[in-house]
């Protein structure tokens, strides 16, 4: 077997080195129990280290009670950091480094999950959770601000190696650069400059917290994916922004959760197997009937956000991050030989087959057996994360809704 130059061979993320260039993607595992660490947390990322990653990300973590939108999510706090710790040691133990993605969902929550009226950048209503909306006040800005660099701190007690910001998606931070979701008047709403105000006052909290042992990657959407958001010329100026700041790489994605959410990962969302799992009765036939308008279908094709992220690759130099549809051996070697990206993030490959590392690191003809009908993606807001080939015993329509989708992506 020939050897690859570049796939498996060390790179940096500021003063971090990871092994090879795969990392294991911040897709929201759901594996959290009333915001703390689980075993099966653990055993997850541990597995995917075990099996090659470069370095898994866990994902999702609130910095505050406010920015929390599930359960089943992580609450970076002193609490939990014990338990994280035991997490970062096991997964160094094998190898690999690890990162945690903090972020803040801004209105994307409900009062019992946030403890509070959910925040955004502006006042409104959210029909995706649903919810009202505050806007937030200057000084509730500047405190947030403060909490994304005490998470920083935070991680480093835990045994992180890197932190992963989360502007992307339509959460908070994004909700600010959005002009979709930011209507504010004041000096955080407006032109781009000021939208961007919030991102770079955390990222200044978050640079002087990580000091010179701490990596620091960023998620930001290179597309919000609908006409009204943020568009490619001025996500091109917020990557510039984010590299001033200081930022080691960035994780080119994009979408945006309350409005295109498929464009974040493409393909269709299961709407039986969502609702299947949802407690409330209400919001179970809702999403039954008009579930399909509201969750729109992005067609799904394998390194589906490549020609994007080409024009940050030819206007941006520091480290970026491709991620978005790699599923073989022979797209890793495109992405990193080819088209010139110094990582690669993977979710629903790893999900799948935890080992997917060593597997295309052993044999370079070696593909992915997701089938991309994201189940997995339909059953983490409301349980774990978990990919429908693992299981035995799915109920008929669940079994049913699989076959028919996946007869879609063989046609």
């Amino acid at each position: 077997m020939s050897e690859n130059k570049n796939l498996f061979t060390p790179g940096k993320i500021g003063p971090v080195e990871i092994r090879n260039r795969t990392i294991r993607s911040a897709a929201f595992e759901g594996m959290g129990k009333d915001n703390n660490p689980t075993q099966q947390l653990k055993d997850y990322h541990v597995s995917v280290a075990r099996g090659g990653v470069g370095m898994t990300t866990i994902a999702y973590a609130g910095i505050c009670r406010s920015a929390l939108s599930f359960k089943s999510q992580l609450w970076l706090r002193p609490e939990i950091v014990g338990s994280l710790k035991e997490i970062t040691d096991e997964v160094h133990s094998h190898g690999a480094k690890v990162s945690i993605q903090i972020g803040h969902c801004g209105n994307m929550t409900h009062m019992s999950t946030a403890g509070c009226i959910p925040v955004g950048a502006s006042t409104g209503f959210n029909l995706y959770s649903p919810t009202i909306v505050r806007g937030l006040k200057k000084k509730e800005i500047k405190e947030i601000a403060r909490y994304f660099g005490e998470a920083v701190n935070l991680a480093r007690q835990a045994g992180f190696d890197c932190v992963e910001v989360h502007a992307g998606h339509g959460y908070l931070i994004s909700q600010f650069l959005s002009p979709y979701t930011n209507r504010r008047h004041d000096e955080y709403g407006g032109g781009l400059d000021n939208r961007m105000r919030f991102m770079k006052e955390c990222m200044e909290e978050v640079m002087v917290a990580a000091g010179d042992d701490m990596g620091v990657l960023v998620k930001m959407n290179m597309n919000d994916g609908f006409k009204k958001g943020m568009q490619e010329n001025e996500a091109l100026i917020v990557a510039k922004e984010l590299q001033k700041a200081g930022a080691h790489a960035l994780v080119l994605s994009g979408g945006f959760v309350s409005k295109a959410p498929m464009y974040v990962m493409k393909g269709e969302m299961p709407i039986t197997s969502m609702t299947h799992y949802m407690d409330q009765k209400w919001l179970k036939y809702s999403v039954r009937m008009f579930g399909s308008m509201m969750v729109p279908k992005e067609k799904y094709t394998p390194l589906f956000f490549l020609n994007q992220a080409r024009r940050f690759r030819r206007e941006i130099d520091m480290p970026l991050v491709y991620v978005g549809g790699v599923t073989s051996r022979e797209d890793a070697d495109r992405i990193i030989d080819e088209e010139g990206f110094e990582f690669l993030q993977m979710g629903r490959a790893l999900l799948n087959e935890p080992d997917f590392v060593n597997k295309i690191k052993e044999y370079e003809d070696h593909k992915s057996g997701c089938d991309h009908i994201n189940y997995c993606i339909a059953r983490m807001y409301s349980k774990d994360m978990a990919c429908h080939k693992h299981l035995n015993g799915l109920p008929n329509n669940i079994c049913r809704e699989i076959e028919k989708i996946k007869h879609k992506y063989e046609k």
